[in-house]
């Protein structure tokens, strides 16, 4: 599979599993999503504001590629969060449209990435003010790994409150080769 097609096999990825997740956290009261279970961000919905605010961050980066990705316009309308922690909502409701806004954006950009543009050095400062300048399809590595870790974090957090997520495995996006040759289209 190319650099290129994993990365798209990844937004599919992300965008589903934060369906999904979005879909379990909605069975919880308001203050079960609320409670400080002791993860990175406290609770669940902390957790998920940050994966916002994580993606909100990186993207906004992006949007400074040369390549100039129309995807990622609507992206720089919206608010930088002031951190890491930055709560965009605390009602889910709210929190999972911009989800869903955000998984939307992340699919139609990775679809418009060249291999070309992955191996770019994109030139940016984190939150913090410490410069850096890193292979831009390496930073996208990163970018769908964040993801990916804190997801895991927000399962168990719904373990916790006795929440089945069901199946979460990136497995079940990859088609079998000898059935077609090809991975599916995300979901």
């Amino acid at each position: 599979m190319s650099e290129l097609a994993h990365l798209r096999l990844m937004a599919g990825y992300n965008r589903w599993m934060n369906q999904k997740l979005y879909d379990a956290a909605a069975t919880l009261p308001a203050q079960e999503l609320a409670a400080d279970r002791g993860a990175f961000f406290g609770s669940l919905l902390g957790t998920l504001n940050h994966l916002v605010a994580g993606d909100t961050i990186w993207l906004r980066r992006f949007a400074t590629h040369p390549a100039r990705f129309g995807a990622l316009d609507p992206v720089l309308a919206l608010p930088a969060p002031a951190g890491l922690d930055a709560i965009h909502s605390a009602d889910l409701a709210v929190l999972g449209a911009h989800r869903r806004l955000l998984d939307q954006l992340i699919v139609s950009w990775t679809a418009q990435l060249a291999e070309a543009d992955l191996g770019h050095v994109l030139h940016y400062a984190n939150t913090k003010g410490i410069r850096s300048q890193k292979r831009f399809g390496d930073l996208l590595l990163h970018f769908f790994n964040h993801q990916t870790h804190h997801r895991g974090q927000a399962s168990t957090l719904l373990s916790q409150a006795g929440v089945d997520l069901g199946v979460t495995d990136l497995l079940m996006l990859i088609e079998n080769v000898a059935d077609h040759g090809a991975p599916p289209a995300p979901p």
